[in-house]
């Protein structure tokens, strides 16, 4: 019970700290400058950092990258708050109400459990698309254009494959895979074009191998990089 009110003391001391620096009288000039589009790229960089300090496995560093990646979605919040859009309760409110809605057999009455992760991203990903269906909504894939390229092939690879468009197995991605490769020495398809297709084989493979490409592809990096020192 503590702890539940030290948590709460220190979300609510978070909110009001960024609240001043914001006020446009006794605030800092810097953060009262920060828009929705200016927080951007400290957001992407601050997730960055977090993926950095796990790769590391430094958890005292992941400590304070999760807390430099709280304060942009802090700030955002506030930014939203003074524009009378929406407040910090309103987004912990809709994902608390998502997160419940989204996982019926936790906290609703469906018969049984989900059996496995890729079991429960079916489910997610079907919900999501009655709801979509319920507030007359057009059906989105849910991938954020500006998802770094490796990342959106990954989720849309699982999207291919969880509405049945694409059933590959290891084997015929192995397969694709060589193909590609065959038709770099000799097609006459754009190089550009068959490079992405082999990439995006490749990323489908990594999946079905329940390997994180990106993961993967940072690791190549370390071991390159320890080439040239």
């Amino acid at each position: 019970m503590n702890q539940d009110h030290n948590q709460d003391h220190g979300m609510e001391q978070l909110l009001n700290l960024v609240a001043k620096l914001r006020d446009p009288i006794d605030g800092c000039p810097w953060d009262i400058a920060q828009t929705f589009a200016s927080t951007v790229p400290h957001t992407l960089e601050e997730a960055y950092e977090v993926a950095d300090a796990i790769e590391k496995n430094d958890l005292v560093l992941l400590k304070e990258e999760l807390g430099d990646l709280l304060l942009q979605i802090v700030l955002y919040s506030q930014i939203a708050k003074e524009k009378n859009l929406f407040a910090f309760a309103d987004i912990t409110a809709g994902i608390t109400e998502k997160l419940i809605r989204r996982h019926p057999h936790v906290f609703g009455n469906a018969n049984g459990k989900v059996g496995s992760a890729e079991e429960q991203l079916a489910v997610w990903e079907a919900l999501k698309k009655d709801e979509q269906r319920s507030k007359n909504q057009p059906s989105r894939d849910g991938i954020a254009t500006a998802l770094p390229a490796l990342a959106r092939a990954k989720k849309l690879c699982m999207l291919l494959e969880l509405s049945q468009v694409d059933s590959s197995s290891f084997f015929s991605i192995i397969e694709t895979i060589e193909e590609k490769a065959t038709e770099l020495r000799s097609s006459a398809m754009p190089k550009e074009q068959n490079i992405g297709d082999l990439l995006f084989a490749c990323v489908n493979l990594a999946r079905k191998l329940q390997i994180d490409p990106e993961v993967a592809l940072r690791q190549a990096n370390g071991r390159a990089e320890r080439l040239l020192r």
